[in-house]
């Protein structure tokens, strides 16, 4: 099967210009400091994807369905209601690590998060850790 054709590509538009166009002060705020906690974890330079999500690393997804598509590793992006993280929900941060994160929502391999403050950061570190090494 051929690689799907994706809406949500990479693209050349500036990260910190995406960053400082946030209007909500809180979630520039935290969409900064996501941004270098991603960047550090990875090691990998923040890129856009699409007009609103940040992508750190490339990764080459295949699924079972046959499915096939050009991804990054983790990201997030700040939607008006959260913070949506991608590429920290694996099966070992679901039985253990999100016990003890703190105040969150989880939807279809994603994780909601109002602010910051409201996560233990120290336990999202270790969640992005786990992503790499697994």
């Amino acid at each position: 099967m051929a690689k799907a054709k994706l809406k949500t590509t990479k693209t050349k538009a500036s990260v910190k210009d995406f960053l400082k166009s946030i209007p909500d002060e809180q979630q520039r705020k935290d969409s900064a400091d996501l941004a270098s906690m991603m960047e550090k974890a990875t090691g990998e330079k923040p890129k856009m994807w699409g007009p609103s999500i940040i992508g750190f690393g490339d990764v080459y997804l295949k699924y079972e369905s046959g499915r096939e598509l050009d991804w990054f590793t983790m990201g997030f992006s700040p939607r008006k209601q959260s913070l949506v993280l991608y590429g920290l929900l694996n099966r070992e941060a679901k039985a253990g690590l999100l016990k003890s994160l703190g105040k969150f929502k989880t939807g279809a391999g994603c994780l909601y998060v109002k602010k910051l403050d409201d996560i233990d950061k120290t336990v999202l570190e270790k969640m992005m850790r786990l992503k790499l090494t697994k």
